[in-house]
């Protein structure tokens, strides 16, 4: 059964590609997620791991980043501290119950 309401789409979208991965078939694209949002969601979660397993920020920015970039630039100053530190804050925020977000369809008002 599917309640009909203002996430019937969204929904639906949902069960089709449940139900074409069921069947073998290929699986259209999930829209709700751009390839920027996927990467950076992915970088979240790795981030939010190393944190959890009390890694630096440093730390985590050399995972995810490599050596060399972090190298380059003094660390206080980094552009990409900063980034790292948003990763980890923006997944914290993800747990908190903001990735109930992802399920959603932007719709126009």
């Amino acid at each position: 059964m599917i309640p009909l309401d203002t996430e019937t789409l969204t929904r639906i979208e949902a069960l089709t590609r449940f139900w074409r991965s069921w069947r073998g078939r290929p699986v259209p694209a999930d829209t709700r997620v751009t390839p920027q949002q996927r990467r950076r969601l992915r970088f979240m979660m790795q981030a939010i791991d190393g944190r959890t397993d009390n890694a630096s920020y440093r730390e985590i920015a050399i995972a995810l980043y490599g050596d060399q970039r972090i190298v380059a630039e003094p660390w206080k100053t980094s552009s990409l501290r900063d980034a790292v530190i948003g990763l980890v804050e923006g997944a914290t925020a993800m747990i908190g119950g903001g990735y109930l977000k992802l399920l959603r369809h932007r719709r126009r008002s």
